[in-house]
């Protein structure tokens, strides 16, 4: 979700203003998915790298980050939405930890649909830390390297126990990933939106969706081998 402080700066406002309205598009956007039948949507709102911003914005982000969970936590269980955080959570501050677990486990007995944060998240310190934890575990005489495949370290990464996205977003023109989500991305169609991310909203979401729909999903087979097959409905990451 790119574009928040350049959309404040092209409109003379402090770049604590474009996550503002940005928390907005959020909210559209997670609406909308839902209307579309997306039934998972992860969006990066606050990567490891992101500490490195002055700590002003830092501060205001993390002040939004517990605000927004505040507000909208009646939201997700009226909806029947479980939310998850994906990350290095035990490194927020305690206020925002706190909420972070609260709408976790207020919400964790849902199963259809779901909205997860990356929250202090990179691909890098995640991989680092599943390796850690695969290291224990065959310490532990849990795991025989010698058997060691995707389907068995996946369950060592923050993502255990969701699907692989279909579908990554990046707006405001950029086009790279950014640490996010490297290894479970390997068959996922990337869609770069030149929209800054306040600008994004239902119309630019369906957009992209439309892009994922007239894409041919071989994962390695010929056209021909996966021709006829029906559309399966995306799993989405911003």
């Amino acid at each position: 979700m790119d574009g928040n402080g350049r959309w404040a700066c092209e409109r003379g406002l402090p770049r604590i203003e474009g996550h503002r309205v940005g928390a907005e598009s959020v909210k559209e956007v997670v609406r909308q998915a839902a209307e579309l039948k997306i039934r998972h949507l992860t969006l990066y709102a606050f990567s490891v790298e992101n500490w490195q911003r002055p700590p002003d914005e830092v501060s205001g982000l993390m002040q939004m980050l517990e605000r927004f969970l505040k507000d909208h936590s009646k939201e997700l269980i009226k909806r029947s939405i479980r939310f998850r955080a994906i990350g290095r959570v035990d490194e927020l501050p305690p206020t925002v930890r706190k909420e972070v677990i609260r709408v976790e486990t207020a919400t964790a007995g849902f199963r259809d649909w779901h909205l997860n944060l990356a929250l202090n998240y990179g691909s890098r310190t995640e991989v680092a830390d599943a390796v850690k934890a695969y290291a224990l575990a065959v310490r532990a005489g849990l795991e025989d390297p010698a058997e060691c495949d995707w389907d068995k370290f996946s369950r060592y990464l923050y993502t255990f126990d969701l699907p692989d996205p279909d579908l990554i977003i990046r707006t405001s023109g950029e086009t790279r990933l950014s640490n996010f989500l490297l290894l479970q991305s390997a068959y996922a169609e990337i869609f770069f939106s030149p929209v800054l991310w306040p600008d994004f909203r239902g119309p630019q979401l369906l957009e992209a969706v439309e892009f994922y729909a007239k894409r041919e999903r071989r994962f390695g087979k010929t056209g021909e081998q996966v021709r006829g097959k029906p559309a399966v409905e995306p799993i989405l990451s911003l």
